[in-house]
This record gives structure tokens, sequence and C-alpha cells, in this order.
């Protein structure tokens, strides 16, 4: 999301408002969950292709990856006997390249969300069949069984384990973006958005982090307003027509939104970053399953075999994440507390 515009942004060799409003032309009609979307991974067995139709998001790179009977061996009887791993996105309706969005194709999900649940998969022994929902829906095909895990920057939260469990795989950094004309910073200070708009996504992390600044801010007699908006199309066009000062949202997208627009009259420019967690803790991104599903290990199990052989290395690359590693995947590790003021 984090967290979940960890859901937005643009693809190479288009303006950010003109690709994301194709892909939103695309999805929209698909409503809530978007079979259109839907993708079973077919790639021969022992290698899958990560950066598949990403439009120069990623480097494409063919990974090598099999079975490992030991960690297959604990996944709950019912996905092992599945024969398949059902994968939850939480992209619609506009996507968040370089994470999660519809390809070249206009058909395959990719990203580097669906490609580390394909590798994942892979070790499995399993099939990956990707499902796209918008981010509310994502969690509502958790809770129903429709999805086994799901891959989308879903940022590790005290809150949400009453409900789930995680197995982390990469950092969790936020970031606000302004237009490069701009002169305001962030600071690492909340102080610094007293009197200012900024967008956010609604039901994400950075959502509730932004609004305990807002809270902070009112008791101190000073205001932050705070905008949402159903798409990035609809963010990028406030924030080049200065009807909001800032967004903020996920790292990832926002650098790769920077790389997209530079040289161009609406380029941008990143104006401080925060971890997903909140003051004084890394945010961690996190495989999400259902608490008490029997999955949370596994996933681990499969991510630290990924990171120990180097595969995790090759994906983080073709994808120009590698600043987001982590040394090791954990089960539940502390997140963002419910109290992070």
């Amino acid at each position: 999301m984090s967290t979940h515009f960890t859901r937005r942004s643009l693809i190479r060799g288009l303006t950010a408002a003109t690709a994301v409003a194709s892909l939103a032309t695309g999805l929209a009609a698909c409503g809530g969950n978007s079979d259109a979307a839907t993708t079973t991974d077919s790639a021969k067995t022992g290698e899958v292709v990560v950066g598949q139709v990403s439009n120069g998001a990623a480097t494409q790179t063919a990974i090598k990856v099999s079975e490992v009977k030991s960690i297959s061996a604990e996944l709950p009887d019912s996905v092992k006997k599945s024969g398949k791993l059902v994968i939850g996105e939480g992209a619609l309706p506009a996507g968040f390249p370089p994470l999660a969005y519809v390809g070249s194709d206009q058909k395959t999900l990719t990203g580097s969300e669906p490609d580390l649940a394909r590798l994942v998969a892979a070790v499995f022994g399993l099939k990956a069949e990707i499902k796209n929902f918008t981010w509310e829906n994502m969690f509502v095909g958790i809770d129903s069984g429709k999805v086994d895990v799901a891959f989308s920057n879903i940022t590790d939260t005290e809150e949400r384990k009453k409900k789930y469990e995680f197995a982390s795989y990469r950092q969790d950094n936020l970031a606000f973006i302004v237009p490069k004309k701009s002169t305001w910073n962030f600071d690492g200070n909340y102080e610094n958005l007293a009197g200012r708009t900024i967008a956010v996504g609604s039901g994400t992390n950075q959502e509730k982090i932004l609004l305990e600044w807002q809270a902070k801010l009112a008791k101190e007699g000073k205001k932050l307003t705070v905008k949402y908006f159903q798409d990035s199309t609809s963010t990028f066009l406030a924030l080049n027509s200065g009807k909001i000062d800032a967004s903020f949202g996920p790292n990832p997208g926002f650098a790769y939104h920077n790389k997209q627009t530079a040289g161009t009259p609406n380029a941008t420019r990143t104006a401080g970053t925060y971890s997903g967690a909140g003051a004084g803790l890394q945010g961690l991104i996190a495989a999400t399953a259902k608490k008490d599903s029997g999955l949370a290990k596994p996933l681990a199990d499969a991510i630290n075999y990924l990171i120990k052989n180097g595969q995790y290395a090759e994906w983080l690359k073709a994808y120009n994440l590698s600043d987001e590693a982590v040394a090791k995947s954990e089960v539940n590790p502390p997140g963002l507390p419910l109290d992070n003021s």
C-alpha cells in the first residue's frame, strides 16, 4: 500500500498522466476484482522471467529457481493439493509501477510484487495464479479465502496482525513527492506540514501516519489539509496544477515517477522520506496471509531460500530496488505500532 499509493504511477515512454489514464481505462470497468488481469504463471519449470512486458520498469531477467521440497512440505495441505498459490494484488484501478500494473501486452499483471510472488510459488513447486483487486477488496479476498497470500506492498503493522500474519521481504520507505520547481521539503519534521495540502491513499499506513501528524498539528493550532483522489491520474493532475502541495506514498513508485517525468514540464522530485513504521522503527513490506493460515513460516522460508541463493538480489536489481533489501525474511516482525505518535 504501506501501502496503497504503494499503488499508483505510470509507464515508460508515456507521460505520467497518459500512462496511468491508459491503465485506468483498461481496468476501471473491472470493478473490485479483475478477471482480465488475472494471470496464471506458465513459465517453464526451473525458471521465472521477471520484468516481462514491463515497459522498461525492469530489466527482463530469467532467474533459475525450482521446488525446494523441504519448504513446500511446510505448506498447509489445502494449498499443496490445489497445485497453485493464489496471490492477491491490490493494483486496481490504475496500477502502481514499478510495483504492480498491467504490462505492455495489456493483460499480464507485472511488476516487482507479482514477480516475487512467482519466485516464491516456484520454490513451493506451485503455479502462481495472480488475482488483481482494488486495495480494499484484496483484503476481502484474503478474509474470504479467495486469496492465499497477498504480495502488494503491504506494510507490516500491529493493527493488521489482529487479522493477518506476515513474512517480510523488503524495507518500507515512504516519500513526499512535489513538483520539481517546489522549494518545500519535509526534512523529517511533521511541523513542516503546517499550512500544506497533502494527498494520500485511503486505507494505507501512510494515511494513518499523516492523520496522526494532522492531529498533532491541530492541537498546536495549525492546519494540515489531507486530500484523497481515486487514482494517480487525478493525484498528479492536482499536483501539477497546484491544488495540492505534495503527495505522500511509497518511495519506489515516486522514485520511478521522478525518473519518468524528468525533463518534462511536469517533472517531480522527492521532498523527503520516512519509515513506513513511523519514527524509531524501520518499516517492512510483507507477504500477507490470513492469521493462523499456516502460511507465514513457509513464505518466510521460501524468501530466505531466495535470499541465500541469490535470486532475491537478482529480482531487486532487475527493478532497481536493491536499496530496499532486507537481510532476512521474518515471521511477524515488529511493525507499525498501534500508537506510533
